[in-house]
This record gives C-alpha cells, structure tokens and sequence, in this order.
C-alpha cells in the first residue's frame, strides 16, 4: 500500500533499539556516564577503522571540537566546499575563524581540489572535505594538498556513514572524521555525533575539552574553557544498536537507489547521484538535478510532487550566498546544482512500490501529463 504522504526520510528502528534504550532507561545511566557510550565509541572507531572515536551531543558540536582540537582560532582561514550544510561553515565561524569557500566538482558533488588549492593562502589551516548526499570526496587529491602545505583534513562525513574512498571508510583518511547521528542520518541517536581519528594527541584533546576541560588529576578543576558536548547513554543505547544494523541499513539504502536508477536512468534531462569508480557511495538521498528546461522549475516540480503526497527537499544553498559569508553565490557549479537539485525520499523503509509510484509520478509531471 502507498502511504498518502511519503517523508523525505524516517529512521529504521527495530525492536533491538527499543530493548537497549530501555536497559539504559533501567540502569539509572541516563546522562554522560554509562556502558552505552564507551560501547557506542569503540565499535564505532572499528566499524570506520580507526584507533579512536569521541562521541559528542550532535553533528555541528563534533565540527567544532573538532576545529578546535587542531587548533583553529581567530586569523585562521578553513577552506570549506560552498555546497554543503550550514553547519559547516559555522563551526568554523565558532572559532573565530574564517570560512573561505571552494567550488565542487560537477561529477562528484563534492569539493573540487582543484579549486581548493586556488584558495590557499598563508592563512589558510584546515581543509574539511564534506561527503555530499553519501559520496566520497577526492581524499587522494585532498590530502596531497593538505601535505603539500601542511594543514589539517576534517573529513565532514555527517551524510556518509560506511561510504568508502578507494577501499577505506571515510573518516579514516583525514586528520579527523566527523560524523552526525541526527534522526534523517543512516544511523541515528536522535541527535548525536562522534569524532574519528587515529592521532593520540588530537583524541585526547577532544575528550578534554569535551568536558569542560575538567582536569584528570583535580576533579571540578578546570585549566582552560571547555565545553559541554557530551552524548548521554540513552543515545549511545540507540546508536549501539544502530551500529549493529548498519550493514542491514546500508544494504537498504543501496537497494533503494537501484530501484531508482532502473526507474529514471532513462530520462533524458535529469541526473541521478554521480558514481565515481573509486567511490562507494551509500547514497543518505537519493537526488537529481534538472539538466534540461523542462517548462518547470525545480520548486515547481518539488510543489506537483507534494501535491501528490510525495515529499522533497532542495539542495542546499550555496554557503557564499548567506548573508554572513558575503550574501552573493561566487562558485559557479555550487550555484548551478543548487538551483537545480532536489531530493527524493530516500529512507530505508521505502517498498519497491512506492519508488515506483515516486518515479513515474515524477516522470508523468516531467512530460506534462499531469
């Protein structure tokens, strides 16, 4: 049966989460401390393949700690793609420093390093790297600039869990990976957010300042100003056992997209989510960009959608074009795949008979027919 209205996304919660939240709900554990969040942790750090992972309150906190852990400050420059979540230029903006965009590629959706190297300067720290919509950035590309002039890489992998770059898991190439575990994430903890990293020196930072800098050796004594970014247990209950599903998740999801490329590969005009033969894309929304003038806009389109009960949700805007980074779009494929891009629903729960609805739905309104 097709639902009358179908949400751009839902969670996947079974009843495996409903018994660990509610063991931690039992336990008393219900704040920072409890077994959740040192589980949720280390399995987390070796599903992506690293020595570490810190979990924090949510997506945008784990930016900023993040940020701050390598030392970004006033002065300091991040170079940042312009086609992204707010939320990434904002921690930067969180630190004093200055968020400075790059174009993105228009066959990976994601930062173009070339560009990235355009905009370096001798201010310039940290590169964060965002996985749009599940697809790997060019960690390869990133990371030899970042070597080349010794800068810090965040991999910003909020939308990408278990994608993979050349054989490896984001948020193992970089510095630092950042993750989100918002409710419309593959996995959720309701809000929620984790660190990875295989250097010592920045875990412990992040820990520390996770927790009001409180000192290890005199308790409720604080060196420095911290901040309170801790994930409760009953998150980290949720998130285990998210964790656990994950292959089952992903598995979904890739299922999901198949149906959808079956479907529209064939309609000339429209692009589906780019596939790079070196990526493992784990496709978090399932997208398109109107390439051809179809006599509709694309929030013309998104609006005949709704009128059929089918939900979407633009592309994100241009980070240049808000107006505290300067309220202009200044890269020009960030601005074209803005205008033009629009997300399905892509959550896991959808039936082969509603992507089918959504597809010709889409189609039928493409051709004028309804």
């Amino acid at each position: 049966m097709i639902r009358t209205f179908i949400p751009v996304y839902e969670p996947s919660i079974s009843e495996k989460e409903v018994e660990y939240v509610t063991s931690a709900v039992k336990s008393g554990w219900v704040s920072s401390t409890g077994e959740f969040v040192s589980k949720f942790e280390q399995e987390f750090a070796k599903f992506v393949g690293t020595r570490y992972a810190v979990s924090v309150a949510n997506g945008t906190v784990a930016l900023h700690l993040a940020l701050l852990a390598c030392g970004i400050g006033p002065g300091d420059e991040v170079i940042v793609p312009d086609l992204t979540f707010i939320a990434t230029a904002n921690a930067v903006a969180y630190c004093g420093a200055k968020p400075v965009f790059a174009d993105v590629e228009y066959d990976t959706w994601c930062i173009d390093p070339a560009d990235v190297e355009r905009k370096v300067t001798k201010k310039t720290k940290a590169i964060i790297p965002v996985h749009l919509y599940g697809h790997p950035a060019n960690m390869e590309a990133i990371t030899e600039i970042a070597n080349r002039y010794g800068l810090y890489v965040i991999e910003d992998c909020a939308e990408a869990h278990g994608a993979e770059y050349k054989g490896r898991k984001v948020g193992s190439t970089g510095h630092i990976g950042v993750f989100s575990f918002y409710g419309n994430k593959i996995i959720t903890t309701g809000e929620g957010g984790m660190l990875t990293t295989n250097d010592e020196r920045l875990y412990e930072r992040a820990k520390f300042l996770k927790d009001h800098a409180m000192s290890k050796e005199k308790r409720y004594y604080h060196p420095e100003i911290g901040y309170n970014y801790r994930m409760t247990n009953l998150q980290a209950a949720l998130g285990v056992a998210q964790l656990e599903r994950i292959e089952e998740l992903i598995s979904k999801k890739l299922k999901v997209f198949e149906h959808y490329k079956n479907l529209l590969q064939d309609v000339e005009g429209i692009r589906l989510n780019p596939r790079s033969p070196w990526a493992k894309s784990v496709y978090w929304m399932v997208s398109i960009v109107l390439e051809e003038d179809f006599g509709i806009s694309r929030d013309g389109l998104m609006a005949k959608l709704k009128d059929k009960g089918i939900d979407t949700r633009p592309f994100f805007y241009p980070l240049s074009s808000m107006p505290m980074y300067g309220g202009a779009a200044v890269n020009p494929v960030a601005r074209v795949l803005s205008q033009n891009g629009l997300n399905l629903p892509s959550g896991p729960n959808l039936t082969e008979e509603e992507i089918y609805f959504i597809a010709e739905t889409l189609k039928k309104i493409l051709n004028h027919s309804i």
